[in-house]
């Protein structure tokens, strides 16, 4: 006899499926109904609650139910943001961009179809394109909001649902970014507030707009460099089968640099990706591809996008073999170029990325901001930013162009630096070598655990809690900062070093970024590169019995 759980559980199943608008879903849902309780434990994960919408919009697996992406979920989600911006009496179109993963397009246009069904103007976009066109657009043209479905880096199987706001609603700061509280629980109290969804009114297709409009974001790409600067430099890309090639092709043809060459296998969009065991070129082997390449070629310049391309990933030739840049040694980089190149305003990062910049911005005399983790809360810094990078491979070097991480703009800004240091007979490298021999060695690393149950992760940060460290590499620490109940972030300072230890927003992971800041005696450098790696090593291993992982 079926337990009240069971019957319970069919229950709810059986009135999922009877309002899904999508007959595959509907036909993958009956399979698992009518094989219970052989799928008990699959059918209560799938109901075990709705996919909850927050800063970073929706993302998850690809599958039928409320606790994943789907053509219901999306109406749903969609029917509740155009309900919200109704009752914020939010004006303007709605602008939708798809990349080219699993139900991407279908989720555009539903999300398209619900807008128009409310009354609303929606701006479609013309094909498969990267996210920080999406969040041009929504500037460019002045919308009430933007959606893009993406799953960004995540495997194969999942997709995902970012909303951006226009300047009506996110202000100033916000014009184009990423939703941030109180935003999100509106925007999900909406959705949660969604009836059925066979009486959510479906409109006309809306509107598709023409490629002039990516024409435009590549005209604007281009110009954010200096004009007539050099551009001899030998560059090899990878899109890492993503939708960011043919953009970034265009804009670095506009911008005067020879095209590049580009990995032959990696270079259509493919939802499958098949060359990579996971498609974040931060995961070791994924740029494997791209190493060869540049090593065939003699390039001066290697380049990754993540599959929608509003991250960038940099690699540089040495004398032991081709060396990816961690995405902090990056984004000083950047900065450092664009403070010497004289663009004014603030200089941002988060409380989890490399203190260097706020010792470089301390001694050049700009305006430095640190905030929490996310690109929604980097833009938000300050009205006037000229610049904001996260360690996680996320550059912002064009703010009034897009007000997020932008892998296009910031690759072509990496290369305009490498052509000019170039042009000087100096690398990349050297750079790094003068920023350490000036500041210190700040070397910095990541302790990152994924895990198949989410409590791992809080039984974890309650042992750091409750049993925190009063030394860390023989040095006392002397600061703990809890950032709970608001957020859960523990950071645990000494001297010379830092630990900042919290959840990730987007994976099941628990991530520990460490840092580790040796000064450079004498200008030697490799004894000082040398202690501060030995140093991370000993930390990474303290950091881990600390977390108990």
């Amino acid at each position: 006899m079926a337990s009240e759980v069971d019957v319970d559980l069919r229950d709810r199943a059986e009135a999922w499926l009877a309002d899904d608008p999508d007959p595959a879903s509907r036909a993958e849902l009956r399979e698992l109904i009518d094989r219970l309780p052989a799928t008990t434990a699959e059918l209560r994960d799938r109901f075990a609650g709705p996919l909850t919408f927050g800063t970073a919009g929706l993302r998850g697996p690809l599958r039928a139910g409320p606790n994943g992406m789907n053509l219901a979920v999306v109406t749903q989600a969609a029917a509740g943001l155009v309900a919200w911006l109704a009752a914020q009496s939010g004006e303007g179109p709605l602008i939708i961009g798809y990349d080219a993963r699993h139900g991407s397009r279908e989720f555009a246009e539903r999300t398209a179809r619900v807008a128009t069904g409310a009354g609303r103007e929606a701006l479609l976009m013309p094909r498969t394109l990267p996210t920080p066109v999406l969040a041009y657009a929504v500037r460019a043209l002045n919308a009430v909001a933007g959606v893009m479905v993406t799953a960004s880096h995540n495997p194969p199987q999942d997709n995902g649902y970012k909303v951006y706001l226009g300047a009506q609603l996110g202000g100033p700061a916000g014009d184009g970014a990423q939703i941030v509280p109180p935003a999100d629980a509106g925007i999900e109290a909406a959705i949660r507030a969604v009836g059925s969804l066979s009486a959510v009114p479906l409109g006309d297709a809306g509107t598709v707009l023409d490629t002039d409009f990516s024409d435009g974001y590549v005209e604007t790409a281009a110009s954010v460099l200096t004009e007539g600067g050099p551009r001899e430099l030998t560059i090899a890309y990878t899109p890492l089968h993503g939708v960011g090639g043919e953009t970034l092709e265009k804009a670095f043809r506009k911008a005067g640099f020879a095209d590049p060459a580009i990995v032959a296998d990696q270079r259509q969009p493919d939802p499958e990706f098949p060359t990579v065991h996971f498609p974040n070129p931060e995961e070791p082997g994924a740029m494997d591809h791209l190493l060869a390449l540049a090593e065939a070629n003699g390039a001066d310049l290697a380049i990754a996008n993540d599959p929608d391309a509003d991250r960038c990933a940099v690699a540089i030739p040495t004398s032991a073999g081709w060396r990816p840049l961690r995405g902090d040694e990056l984004g000083v980089l950047l900065a450092d170029h664009l403070i010497r190149r004289g663009v004014a305003g603030t200089y941002a990062t988060t409380i989890v990325s490399s203190s260097l910049l706020g010792r470089i911005c301390a001694a050049r005399g700009v305006p430095y901001a640190e905030t929490l983790t996310g690109f929604k809360w980097i833009v938000r810094a300050a009205e006037e930013l000229a610049f904001g990078y996260e360690e996680a491979l996320g550059y912002c070097v064009a703010p009034a162009m897009v007000r997020d991480k932008d892998g296009i703009t910031a690759a072509l800004t990496v290369a305009e630096l490498a052509a000019r240091l170039k042009a000087e007979g100096r690398t990349l490298a050297d750079r790094l070598d003068e920023l350490a021999a000036e500041f210190g060695v700040h070397a910095t690393d990541q302790l990152s655990v994924r895990v198949d149950d989410l409590a791992e992760i809080g039984l974890a940060m309650g042992r750091a809690r409750q049993n925190p460290p009063a030394t860390l590499l023989g040095s006392p620490v002397t600061e703990i900062a809890d950032l709970l109940p608001e957020n859960d972030v523990l950071t645990f300072r000494t001297a010379t070093t830092r630990v900042v230890i919290r959840p990730s927003g987007t994976e099941p992971k628990l991530k520990a970024y460490l840092e580790v800041v040796e000064p450079v005696a004498e200008g030697d450098l490799e004894t000082a590169r040398t202690t501060a790696a030995a140093a991370l090593l000993t930390l990474r291993g303290e950091i881990a019995a600390i977390l108990g992982v």
